[in-house]
């Protein structure tokens, strides 16, 4: 298998955690990637006309995306425990996946208007708007899912884990653990486990 990789995306992150935890990321060969939201990286497109990453190919020249899609295939290789459960267990775990990749949307989105969109044409209240997004999520993280965090392991927590961790890389004068004081706690020991060690974001 091959990805195009950024070691900044979150999203890439959330694909090689699972990769990771399901004892595949040795089998994964890093692609280097330029994607942007402007400039396009030509060699991605021709494979995801989105030209964004995560983008996975495969042995027979296949290639799947976003990380929604690569996170389920990988969960569906090999005998590790399953990342996506079964039966009633499954919805709660994809509404939490879904909730957190909606905020990380809305945190790219807002370090796209900071660092790319030129300071004349940036729209403080849009960029508010996105921030808002972010914050109801974590409310409601704080508020409802603090017992499914702390259960076992699944794509769901997976997800939060990378978007907490997203916050801190990128948004650093933003306190989020003041106002989620259990969110904080849990991600005090989830961010120490070894796959989301390892693949903490840099540049």
């Amino acid at each position: 298998m091959k990805l195009f990789y950024s070691p900044a995306s979150p999203f890439v992150r959330k694909v090689m955690v699972c990769a990771i935890l399901r004892g595949l990321d040795k089998k994964i060969e890093h692609l280097p990637s330029a994607a942007g939201p402007v400039k396009r990286d030509s060699t991605i497109v021709a494979q995801n006309p989105s030209g964004k990453v995560p983008t996975m190919l495969l042995k027979d020249g296949s290639a799947l995306y976003d990380s929604r899609v690569i996170c389920e295939y990988l969960d569906s290789l090999g005998r590790a425990p399953k990342l996506f459960p079964k039966g009633a267990d499954r919805w709660p775990a994809l509404t939490l996946a879904a909730m957190a990749d909606e905020a990380l949307d809305a945190a790219i989105l807002c370090r796209y208007e900071a660092v790319i969109r030129p300071k004349s044409k940036q729209w403080g209240d849009w960029s508010k708007g996105q921030m808002d997004k972010i914050i109801c999520t974590l409310d409601e993280m704080e508020k409802g899912w603090i017992k499914h965090l702390r259960g076992s392991l699944d794509i769901g927590s997976i997800t939060a884990g990378c978007l907490l961790g997203y916050l801190d890389f990128r948004f650093g004068d933003y306190d989020w653990r003041k106002s989620h004081p259990k969110l904080a706690a849990w991600f005090k020991t989830f961010a120490k486990k070894p796959a989301m060690a390892k693949t903490a974001p840099h540049m």
